[in-house]
């Protein structure tokens, strides 16, 4: 080789691998790219229907509720119908409303978020999150069938799929095989990265459905299935008595969830705190191949996902969780994780994501530590707090994390387990109590008034200028309202749609309130624009925070990065506020585009202002 050449060559090598760990960062700090990251959540059943062929049977389905009633008449609910009223085929099973909705299929699918991809990136989407895909019956799929496969009604033919997996040996990797489905998400996955966008996908790794192979071989084989220790089994069935003896331990007491079992704890287990613990070792390596599976589908960590959400992480031991990072970051050294760290005790106290996030277990938390005070200042409720107490609720949560994962902490609002924001805001009850019309009769779960638009709106411009990287669950910038789940995983309200008229509830006496639904396009676009900022002023995704004012229900802080000055500013009160800048200058208003000078702002009641110096 040309000595010239070969220093060219070395050169470039030493650049491209200095370019791509700065791309990654190190093995304990969270990828670069997570603390830009605009997220977007799919709850992939109810986002969009691209492919009717495929919509779920009774047999591809197999529901707990729909395996003991199996009615004939069973099929998917109509999109666009009242979600309020019961199924035919659940009123001729004598099934209550909330057995009805539990069993519902609307028949989205895989192709329906390859479809919506341009959608998405029309509105500014950076990153997707994917709740969970693996192979289940149930509309939320935490009840893993497989957890090496994407559900059977998600891809083109459920039945040949389900074939394909008949096929294998489920507790061999060497046998596993690609179905149809399972080609589906990789082509998404592919056409995801195309655009320059990310995608995570949603497990639980705590425990699997009864429909899970390994489970079934325990029922079949009982204290001789080879898979008996993988879970926590109480007594085996004794086949010598006419009762049956065989019980078990089920997430939350849950016998359609079993839990994988927890060894090696040499620290007290108590739910809602870390402990020190592992998972059985056969069940470890199972969950460590699928985790490859995703992650390089065929040997290449370009073509796999960017990452996982981990449900009810706080339940499994940190040794498991620090072996779970090594086992990933080997992978895919630039691959996000986050976990679900929520209640330490219900309904009052949030969990430390402290222990979660010192770069050994996750990058991030699902940061609802940081919403729940944001709820009681911006909205209207039982709980208010002032502009202070925000204040030091934020800069609370913020002391406990490391400078990096508090960047990369993705900000979730809403999701598949909370309110929507619209009637999170609307209700003026304690966060996440009583926040259904199933637990409280009170509860408003109709359109909105006005007032509660402008508040979310400036609740908005907080997430989106605030430290961290904002989520936003699908229909959110639809306008979309309803309770607690699962009233919060109605079939999204896409423009091109007609929907029936909604009633309230489903145990109003007499004549019931109606609300007409519809694609809300001024919605949609304050997301737009806000997203549109962020994108725009590296400030607001790496820059410093510094408050200069929390008085009363008047709030504002800084945005500074060297290259950018931002200053936001709200006033939450009923009266004209003038807010006092920390320096004059001339500013340019981002959500308007009006221009001021000087360092007098006069703010109307309950609005909010982004400003942007220009001199």
């Amino acid at each position: 080789m040309n000595n010239r050449i070969g220093l060219v060559i070395i050169s470039l090598s030493l650049a491209v691998a200095t370019n791509a760990q700065t791309n990654i960062g190190s093995f304990s700090k969270p990828p670069v790219w997570a603390k830009k990251a605009i997220w977007y959540q799919i709850f992939v059943e109810r986002f969009y229907n691209g492919d009717h062929k495929n919509d779920p049977t009774p047999e591809t389905v197999n529901t707990p509720f729909l395996k003991e009633y199996v009615p004939n008449d069973w099929s998917i609910t109509p999109w666009t119908s009242n979600w309020y009223q019961r199924d035919r085929w659940a009123e001729n099973a004598g099934m209550d409303i909330s057995a009805n909705l539990q069993n519902r299929k609307y028949g989205g699918d895989l192709q329906g978020v390859i479809d919506k991809l341009p959608y998405l990136q029309s509105l500014g989407i950076t990153a997707l999150f994917l709740n969970p895909i693996n192979d289940a019956p149930s509309m939320h799929k935490y009840d893993a069938r497989n957890y090496h496969h994407i559900d059977v009604n998600f891809g083109p033919d459920p039945t040949g799929d389900q074939k394909i997996i008949a096929s294998e040996n489920p507790g061999d990797s060497k046998t596993w095989k690609w179905t149809t489905a399972d080609k589906l998400f990789l082509k998404l996955v592919k056409e995801v990265h195309r655009l320059g966008m990310k995608i995570i996908i949603d497990y639980s790794w705590n425990h699997t459905g009864t429909n899970f192979w390994a489970w079934q071989d325990i029922i079949k084989n009982q204290e001789k299935s080879k898979y008996k220790d993988w879970y926590d089994i109480i007594s085996f069935d004794n086949p010598s008595t006419s009762q049956n003896e065989f019980a078990y331990k089920g997430w939350l007491g849950i016998n359609s969830l079993p839990e994988l079992k927890k060894v090696g704890i040499t620290t007290a287990r108590i739910t809602g705190h870390p402990y020190e613990g592992d998972i059985n070792e056969g069940a470890k390596a199972h969950i460590f191949a699928v985790t490859k599976r995703w992650l390089a589908p065929d040997g290449n960590a370009n073509n796999g996902v960017d990452g996982y959400r981990l449900d009810v992480a706080d339940q499994i031991g940190m040794v498991f969780w620090r072996d779970f990072r090594k086992q990933v970051r080997d992978i895919k050294p630039n691959a996000y994780l986050i976990g679900e760290i929520w209640w330490e005790q219900w309904p009052d106290k949030l969990m430390n994501p402290a222990p979660y996030t010192q770069g050994d277990v996750f990058d991030a938390v699902m940061y609802y530590q940081t919403y729940r005070p944001a709820r009681y200042f911006f909205a209207k409720n039982d709980f208010s707090i002032d502009a202070k107490t925000f204040k030091d609720s934020l800069e609370l949560q913020w002391n406990r994390v490391p400078q990096a994962n508090r960047y990369a902490m993705m900000n979730v609002s809403s999701t598949h387990d909370a309110p929507r924001l619209l009637t999170d805001f609307f209700n003026p009850n304690k966060y996440k109590f009583g926040a259904t019309p199933t637990d409280n009769k009170n509860y408003k779960t109709g359109k909105p008034e006005k007032e509660t638009y402008q508040r979310l709106k400036l609740y908005l411009v907080h997430l989106f200028t605030t430290i961290g990287a904002p989520q936003v669950f699908n229909g959110e910038e639809m306008g979309m309202w309803g309770a607690d789940d699962p009233f919060n995983r109605k079939p999204l309200m896409w423009k091109e749609f007609k929907f029936d008229p909604e009633t309230r509830n489903y145990f109003e006496k007499g004549e019931k309130q109606i609300d007409s639904l519809a694609f809300n396009q001024d919605q949609f676009n304050w997301y737009q624009k806000l997203i549109s900022i962020r994108e725009s002023n590296t400030a607001l995704y790496s820059g410093d925070l510094k408050f200069f004012l929390a008085e009363g229900k008047k709030l504002g802080y800084k945005r500074t990065d060297g290259e950018n000055e931002l200053f936001v500013i709200f006033n939450l009160e009923n009266q004209i506020a003038t807010i006092d800048l920390p320096s004059k200058g001339e500013y340019q208003e981002l959500l308007t585009n009006q221009i001021f000078k000087g360092n007098k702002i006069s703010l109307t009641p309950i609005c909010a202002m982004i400003l942007k110096r220009i001199k």
